[in-house]
């Protein structure tokens, strides 16, 4: 029995992750960390799920109380790291989705994962589709390095590019030279309009009500293109890839960043 906290509990990723944890004869869920409703339960709070769970405010005192193995953060950044560098001092291992992370975080995290010996996961994406949607795209890279990213979401998302994007412009890098693609001499007429640059490579962030999370990566060669496309069409797709995430950094004891490390 794995016994897990879940951080972020309500909102659209973490209530899922609830439900899956919940559901799973393997998980116990043990405690959830939201703000606003410390020191009750689960069942009287709204939009909460009717479970005798209790909720925390400070994962200090969440971690102190109650026996965790791991912890399922589905929050943002600052809290992310917060809750991350709190679970390594009680030698809870942490589970991450929340995505925005500076690579000065990520250095930072997998330091003290590998001093302290703790297994520890962030996702930038857990569906196995968009893992797979990545892996392809590094592996076209290899015979097709003129690729532009666009990634669709929600408009509530914070970050731009989304990590998924981020994720698979590095993988792409490891494959490909960096270099400049368009015309040499072309020029924005509005600022922006080529999108974001990762060594050459353009990405394009589309925010709209409507979307869940959406990715296409466009390769162009002589006479011929290639698209390589995931699309998220509800949150529970994601749960899949977080379960396999819980039972795997039990088995860990650095952290891992990308789920692809993990699906081989």
């Amino acid at each position: 029995m794995i016994n897990v906290v879940v951080a972020g509990a309500r909102g659209n990723m973490g209530s899922e992750a609830v439900k899956m944890v919940n559901s799973d004869s393997n998980f116990e869920l043990v405690a959830v960390v939201d703000i606003g409703y410390d020191g009750m339960k689960m069942k009287d709070v709204p939009g909460m799920m009717d479970l005798d769970v209790p909720v925390y405010e400070d994962i200090a005192e969440c971690f102190q109380k109650v026996e965790c193995d791991v912890l399922i953060d589905l929050t943002a950044p600052e809290a992310g790291k917060r809750h991350m560098l709190a679970a390594f001092d009680y030698g809870v291992r942490p589970v991450v989705g929340t995505t925005g992370f500076s690579e000065e975080d990520v250095k930072e995290l997998s330091d003290i994962a590998a001093e302290k010996k703790i297994g520890a996961i962030i996702a930038p994406n857990f569906a196995i589709g968009a893992i797979l949607m990545m892996k392809f795209s590094q592996m076209a890279a290899r015979y097709m390095p003129n690729v532009e990213i666009i990634e669709q979401h929600h408009d509530r998302k914070l970050d731009a590019p989304s990590g998924t994007a981020v994720k698979t412009a590095q993988m792409i890098a490891e494959v490909r030279e960096a270099q400049k693609q368009g015309h040499p001499e072309e020029e924005e007429q509005l600022p922006g309009a080529r999108g974001a640059d990762f060594q050459g490579m353009k990405i394009h962030s589309v925010r709209l009500p409507g979307l869940v999370a959406h990715q296409e990566v466009i390769f162009g060669g002589e006479g011929q293109t290639l698209k390589i496309r995931h699309d998220s069409l509800n949150r529970t797709g994601f749960m899949p890839g977080i379960k396999l995430a819980c039972e795997t950094v039990l088995k860990l004891d650095v952290l891992v960043y990308g789920l692809e490390h993990i699906i081989e």
